[in-house]
């Protein structure tokens, strides 16, 4: 589905990404595994239209979409949940969620539908659609920003750092959630610090390191990795 191939990203003089190669079948979930820095929002970036690659090429169902502009990829099917969440706090929860869906905002029935859909799927949100977004707690904008990102219908949705900020508890929460989505057909991409509870819903991580990726495997074989547990998992 998605395939990148000696994708390279220089800021100036600076290179973020050196010849980076990844792909992600149709299908399924892959954890992209670094430290803070080690260039994994920016293999995001590069993804969805937000940097432009200096070297190499992405296809997305067999297209080059390397350059593309970020609207462009949303009505292809690539959606990104950014770190951080990136809502709109002084909006409503519905207005939030309209936003996400403004490439579809010409069909009033399946907007309805994919809003019903993110109802189901995060009960909360439909309790305060009408609250405005910066009022809700970390876990409830988390769950916002994922509804958000759905409400386009993606074929692969990036999730950047999902679990950054949030309590153990509503880490577990996201996490179930991230895997129902996957269960329900959507591919995943999922870039993580937290690598005892990504690779224990991925199908395949890939480590990256200073801009470079060192290591590729099954998600059994990274946990069993000996320099994966104790760099990212503690043992």
């Amino acid at each position: 589905m998605l395939k990148l191939t000696d994708v390279s990203v220089h800021y100036g003089a600076f290179q973020a990404l050196h010849e980076i190669n990844m792909d992600v079948g149709v299908g399924e979930l892959v954890v992209l595994l670094g430290a803070n820095g080690a260039g994994k929002s920016t293999i995001f970036r590069t993804i969805s239209g937000l940097s432009k690659p200096s070297g190499g090429s992405i296809q997305f169902l067999n297209e080059n979409i390397g350059g593309l502009s970020p609207d462009r990829l949303v009505e292809a099917g690539i959606v990104q949940c950014a770190e951080g969440r990136k809502l709109f706090p002084q909006m409503s929860v519905y207005e939030n969620l309209l936003l996400g869906g403004y490439v579809r905002r010409k069909n009033k029935d399946s907007l309805k539908k994919a809003l019903e859909e993110i109802y189901q799927l995060f009960p909360i949100l439909k309790e305060k659609r009408n609250d405005p977004a910066g009022s809700l707690s970390g876990g409830q904008q988390q769950m916002l920003a994922i509804g958000r990102a759905l409400m386009s219908k993606p074929k692969l949705v990036l999730f950047d750092e999902p679990s950054i900020g949030l309590a153990p508890l509503i880490v577990e929460q996201v996490f179930e959630v991230i895997q129902e989505i996957h269960r329900n057909g959507t591919t995943v991409l999922l870039a993580e610090q937290n690598a005892n509870a990504a690779l224990k819903i991925a199908d395949r991580g890939y480590v990256i390191e200073n801009g470079r990726i060192v290591l590729v495997g099954t998600s059994g074989e990274l946990f069993a990795n000996d320099e994966i547990r104790k760099a990212y998992i503690g043992a």
